[in-house]
């Protein structure tokens, strides 16, 4: 059975009228499991403190678990000193400082379970000085960019204020916003938003979300016995994404508009973009590449990390005020190809997904007669004669190219075709080359097809990629009519249109696509049952997700939660068993053999 949750907004120290409120519900449609509120938590003037301190000292009873972000106002920072002096609420206290019996105070910045579901919260207002109480930290706001890039799904977004696009238009200067709360949804992706808006109750339609198939709800709650009689306490019977389907997470209202958030975007961009670098992103995302851990900070105050906005582009809009270190070396090696993660950590984590270089390169390394991705390179994943290739994933072995499992598949059988020398695309080896390529894109289409499957193949051929991957996944034969209509609607939702052409073999395909790939011009393609090939060449300045032929077949297959493959890695041992049993089933159909 689904939890139920009640939510409710600025308190302002009314506990008597919240918990009549809490009682009147329950009785209508209760029990619950929990209440949430939003919004300042202690009173307002000391009219009600003798009304609110009669329940942090015992004389009055909380009926059921309650938990607040809203860490300030009269008294508040008597009873959470005193809070924090407890010896049962000592070390890191994610579930909330225990403040009297069924009170619970949502610190700064984190996650817990509650009840099955996960809850995000940031307590307190922004603020430009550091105050014990009532104020979020950096750290806080930096635990929460960490928990942004963890692949679990985020059920409640529990907020003291709302963020300028979740309110409509005119309210959010009556009310006041938050940008720092408008950054950090974005990142963090709730299903639902739940914030004070200091007297307003505002429930918007449902939106979907950048880079996740999940829809997010946003509600805003007035606060308690507020004049206008305005709504300011909510029930929810929310499912926890963790125990739902795909299909579930997946599911939208008819009502469900776009991110609020890419139209703040798109409105907000500067209208000359071309020196923006080809993989930039907002200037609200700019710290979204290094929150693994909470920043460390040098004595002069400036942080041991670097700003992926000046390494990436050259520039950041926030000058001197950047908590991130603009280090000019390397940016140069970010202009070479070098991987951001590489340069700001000493690794990467994306492994064979990363486009980057991994080794620091010197000044011939920049010369324009040079591809990015050119040569040989000791930290390629997929060059055989490098020290990291995991050769346990190789399934067959020619003169010119090699058949290996994925690492992270996205469905059983999910192969990548590689050439043996380092290139940066399939597009980019010589016409003689094709004869083999063929061979092997022939021989998984016939074993495919005995499996009553088809394979789609797709290539993200980029001019700063570094080995070429000729992607190769399985579907169910009955999927196949769907394929081109699925990738058509994701390019419309990115604004633009493949370009689609249908050969009658292979070979013919691969003829034409070679003729599309210049020396500064990227290209993603993929060749669908039917013969057709859809072909998009990706502008300089243009944003294009490096997944995006992973993530089109993720959706139709139904499997969101592995269209990342760090969320469907296998041990080693696991990997050799799977690859073993691979060959014994394409045994009769590989080339080499």
């Amino acid at each position: 059975m689904a939890p139920r949750i009640l939510l409710c907004g600025d308190v302002l120290g009314r506990l008597n009228q919240l918990f009549k409120r809490v009682s009147s519900v329950t009785k209508s449609a209760g029990p619950f499991d929990a209440l949430l509120c939003v919004g300042q938590f202690f009173p307002d003037s000391p009219d009600q403190l003798e009304e609110f301190t009669a329940y942090i000292e015992g004389g009055s009873q909380i009926p059921l678990p309650t938990y607040f972000v809203g860490d300030y106002g009269v008294a508040a920072p008597k009873f959470l000193l005193q809070a924090s002096k407890d010896s049962a609420n000592r070390g890191f206290m994610m579930d909330g400082f225990k403040v009297c019996r069924n009170l619970y105070w949502l610190k700064g910045g984190g996650k817990f379970p509650l009840f099955g579901l996960s809850v995000a919260y940031l307590s307190g207002r922004k603020s430009s000085s550091v105050q014990q109480f009532g104020t979020y930290t950096e750290d806080d706001v930096d635990a929460l960019r960490a928990i942004a890039e963890e692949p679990e799904i985020i059920d409640l977004g529990v907020t003291n204020g709302a963020a300028a696009s979740d309110i409509p238009a005119g309210v959010s200067d009556a009310v006041g916003s938050d940008s720092t709360i408008s950054e950090l949804v974005q990142e963090i992706k709730p299903r639902y938003h739940i914030a004070g808006t200091k007297g307003i109750y505002y429930a918007r339609e449902p939106y979907t979300n950048v880079d996740a198939v999940h829809i997010t709800r946003f509600i805003g709650l007035a606060s308690v016995g507020n004049r206008d009689k305005q709504k300011f306490i909510h029930a929810i019977s929310p499912t926890p994404a963790s125990t739902m389907s795909s299909t579930e997470i997946a599911t939208k209202t008819t009502t469900t508009t776009l991110s609020p958030y890419t139209f703040v975007e798109k409105i907000t961009a500067p209208m000359d973009s071309t020196k923006r670098s080809n993989d930039s992103v907002s200037d609200s995302q700019y710290w979204r590449y290094d929150v693994s851990q909470k920043r460390q900070k040098y004595e002069t105050g400036q942080t041991d990390k670097m700003c992926f906005k000046f390494v990436s582009s050259g520039s950041c809009p926030h000058g001197e005020k950047c908590h991130f270190r603009h280090d000019i070396d390397a940016r140069e090696q970010c202009r070479r190809g070098v991987c951001f993660d590489f340069l700001n950590k000493g690794k990467c984590e994306r492994g064979p997904d990363c486009n980057f270089k991994h080794n620091l390169l010197d000044e011939g390394d920049r010369h324009p007669s040079r591809r990015p991705g050119s040569g040989r390179s000791k930290e390629c994943w997929f060059c055989l004669s490098s020290p990291n290739v995991e050769t346990h994933l190789i399934v067959s072995i020619g003169e010119i190219y090699y058949l290996a499992l994925a690492k992270g598949p996205l469905v059983e059988d999910h192969a990548l075709i590689l050439p043996v020398e380092h290139m940066p695309s399939t597009l980019s080896m010589s016409s003689e080359s094709e004869i083999e390529l063929s061979r092997f894109q022939s021989s998984l289409k016939s074993y495919c097809r005995s499996q009553e499957k088809e394979v789609i193949f797709f290539e993200w051929a980029s001019i700063r990629g570094t080995h070429a991957n000729l992607q190769a996944i399985p579907i169910p034969s009955s999927k196949a009519v769907m394929v081109e209509n699925v990738f058509n609607l994701a390019a419309q939702k990115l604004g633009f249109e493949f370009v689609a052409k249908t050969f009658d073999s292979i070979s013919d395909g691969r003829k034409f696509l070679k003729t599309q790939i210049h020396g500064g011009s990227s290209l993603f393609y993929a060749q669908v049952p039917g013969g057709t090939i859809l072909l998009h060449h990706v502008e300089e300045n243009e944003k294009f997700p490096a997944q995006f032929g992973r993530e089109v077949m993720a959706g139709l297959l139904n499997m969101a939660d592995n269209a990342d493959w760090r969320n469907h890695k296998h041990s080693k041992d696991e990997e050799m068993k799977i690859v073993e049993n691979f060959k014994s089933r394409f045994q009769e159909y590989d080339p080499n053999c």
